[in-house]
């Protein structure tokens, strides 16, 4: 097993130094080694212990942006006590050293940006910042957070004083026109995805790395859990992205 793990390794390796626009797509996996809890793990995951559209769709936050608050409070404090884990900092060296020409993620917590990584596109937006849902002035979401924490009241608009929602995407919302439109640019172009830890089962993001396989684009997934698009993969390492990522990097750096 080990064996086969690694000549898995040194492929994955050889198909990133050998594609001309390889690009990576990360999703929660990547960040759960540096302490920040996913989504979907049975037993494990926040959608286990919450109903989803309850905290975190768009109706429910115009309805009760204080239950909104309280569930994202913690995830918050979660990600700005992280830091990056190997799998972050690898990735942005691999970025840095053109072996990676872009980041996709679903990630909110920024950890991309902290390890050094620079073309990073959120789909799914981030926590860094919060826009009034009115007169969309945007704020860092940090004094935000620290009065909801502290007054227990929802923070309201230092221009025009009404709710502030912090720049994540909510269910019912559209993903960034912007960072959609890059994204999907970047699949068109890449002849290899690499997909680091992320189940591909949230929905538009999920139809990412499906354009550049419709492209003819190799795929390699690195994710702990099963994938719908793992038939499709040329590689598949399921072991710890904090281990499988570091090791990748060793392979092209030799």
């Amino acid at each position: 097993m080990i064996s086969d793990l690694r000549s898995r390794i040194e492929d994955a390796a050889s198909l990133i130094k050998n594609a001309s626009y390889p690009v990576a797509f990360s999703g929660a996996g990547i960040s759960t080694p540096s302490g920040i809890p996913d989504f979907r793990t049975p037993g494990e995951g926040l959608w286990e212990k919450q109903d989803a559209y309850e905290v975190s769709s768009l109706s429910s936050f115009r309805r009760d942006p204080k239950k909104f608050y309280n569930w994202i409070l913690p995830l918050y404090q979660q990600s700005i006590s992280a830091k990056p884990n190997p799998a972050h900092t690898y990735l942005s060296r691999m970025q840095s050293e053109g072996y990676i020409r872009s980041i996709i993620t679903q990630n909110i917590d920024g950890l991309h940006q902290a390890s050094g990584a620079k073309n990073v596109i959120e789909l799914h937006g981030t926590a860094r910042t919060a826009t009034c849902i009115y007169c969309q002035k945007q704020h860092k979401t940090g004094d935000l957070f620290e009065i909801f924490q502290n007054e227990k009241t929802i923070p309201k608009c230092l221009n025009c004083g009404n709710i502030i929602k912090p720049d994540v995407i909510l269910f019912e919302e559209m993903l960034p026109e912007k960072a959609w439109h890059t994204a999907h640019s970047e699949m068109l172009k890449a002849d290899l995805v690499v997909v680091i830890g992320s189940s591909l089962e949230v929905y538009p993001a999920n139809s990412l790395p499906e354009i550049a396989i419709r492209n003819h684009a190799k795929l390699i997934i690195n994710t702990l859990s099963d994938t719908p698009l793992d038939k499709f993969a040329d590689i598949l390492l399921n072991m710890d992205v904090a281990c499988a990522i570091p090791e990748i990097y060793k392979v092209l750096a030799n």
